[in-house]
């Protein structure tokens, strides 16, 4: 008995000690310990006030939006590879495509339907239809795809050529096959870019707007909503979007919208000729008027050149190791814009169909002159 007596003390030393700290301190009965762990009534939240307006951009947002998802589609191309074993599997790729008209003719890139035995299109209500390819343009990734649907509402097709560096752009799309997503920046540059397979888009637009793999063929959309670019590649060691993408002017594409679909291709001219480039170093030994143009050395016979009177090199001569033709025309401009090299030359010729007349600019000897020339389709020159 002893010895529980110092028990029992200490118990109760104890037990008036939590009491007066605990229990008492917080105004609380010992039975109210066993509610504490059940859920209150009633949860107190803090909620927004209910119809806060949108302000003028998130409006600008949604307008752009709704006016054009109905135009933009998902495209699914199947094609057939071959496996490691060398036999054939199918192979299916997606990518974006706009309509561009009630009659079902959509715009997207080459790239999209390259080689593709089977196209289908998916329309924003989910219906799927299947599509034929019209007509393609690889030089310029660009492919038409025709669907018969009833009541498709086509995208407004805008102006690329006064676009500014900082303007707002929009770019909806199928990123990774998540249909109808739209993505906002600015236009970050225009520059000329050089697709994997090799075709140089003239004066690209350079966009920060995400782009990643599966917008391919979707619009880009000014802040008015018309389409002013189509989405075509991005800049990424990692394949996914790192704030560098690039589209294709509308303007290319308008330009030979109605060789796509009339023909199924595009009537590419030329001017038929055999040009090197002039430099300082090449005037001065050359004695030519100019320190730049394009050299003529030689005029394919029955061409557009030829048939102008344009003149090809007549004294045979070395350039390094490569035998060339002196004493031809020295070609400085086309309609007044100024040619120094192969790549002007081209990018003139992008510009034009088959068909269209040029006013060449030369110096035949020291003398400046005009030439009227009638561009005829590349295909038909040499």
């Amino acid at each position: 008995m002893r010895l529980m007596r110092p028990v029992f003390l200490a118990l109760a030393i104890a037990g008036a000690f939590f009491y007066f700290t605990t229990w008492r301190s917080n105004g609380s009965h010992p039975a109210d310990w066993l509610t504490h762990s059940v859920n209150p009534a009633k949860v107190e939240i803090t909620e927004a006030a209910s119809g806060e307006a949108l302000d003028s951009e998130e409006q600008n947002n949604i307008s752009v939006y709704r006016r054009n998802i109905p135009a933009v589609v998902n495209v699914t191309s199947r094609a057939m590879t071959f496996d490691f074993f060398y036999g054939l599997v199918p192979q299916e790729g997606q990518g974006s495509g706009f309509v561009i008209d009630k009659d079902g003719h959509i715009l997207t890139n080459y790239h999209v339907v390259a080689d593709a035995r089977q196209v289908e299109v998916t329309l924003h209500n989910h219906k799927r239809y299947k599509a034929t390819v019209i007509g393609t343009d690889p030089a310029h990734d660009l492919a038409v795809i025709q669907i018969k649907a009833p009541e498709l509402v086509p995208a407004v097709l805008g102006d690329s050529r006064s676009l500014q560096v900082g303007q707002k752009v929009y770019a909806i799309g199928n990123p990774f096959g998540l249909a109808g997503t739209m993505t906002r920046g600015i236009v970050s540059s225009i520059r000329p870019v050089r697709e994997p397979n090799g075709a140089t888009i003239d004066e690209a637009i350079q966009t920060d707007a995400a782009i990643n793999p599966g917008n391919s063929g979707g619009p880009l959309m000014n802040w008015h909503g018309e389409v002013i670019g189509i989405n075509t590649m991005i800049l990424s060691n990692s394949g996914q979007n790192a704030g560098i993408g690039f589209a294709i002017p509308i303007n290319t594409a308008k330009a030979v919208l109605n060789d796509l679909v009339t023909l199924g291709r595009v009537r590419r001219p030329a001017l038929g000729v055999r040009t090197i480039p002039i430099g300082p170093e090449l005037a001065q030994e050359m004695s030519l008027p100019t320190d730049y143009g394009l050299l003529i050395i030689q005029v394919t016979p029955g061409g557009s050149a030829e048939q102008a009177g344009l003149r090809g090199g007549a004294e045979r001569a070395y350039l390094g190791s490569t035998p060339i033709m002196l004493g031809g025309d020295l070609i400085v401009a086309i309609d007044g814009e100024k040619i120094q090299d192969q790549q002007d030359l081209a990018q003139t010729m992008n510009n034009h169909r088959a068909g269209d007349t040029v006013k060449v600019t030369i110096y035949r000897g020291k003398r400046k002159m005009d030439v009227n020339v009638a561009l005829a389709e590349a295909r038909e020159q040499v």
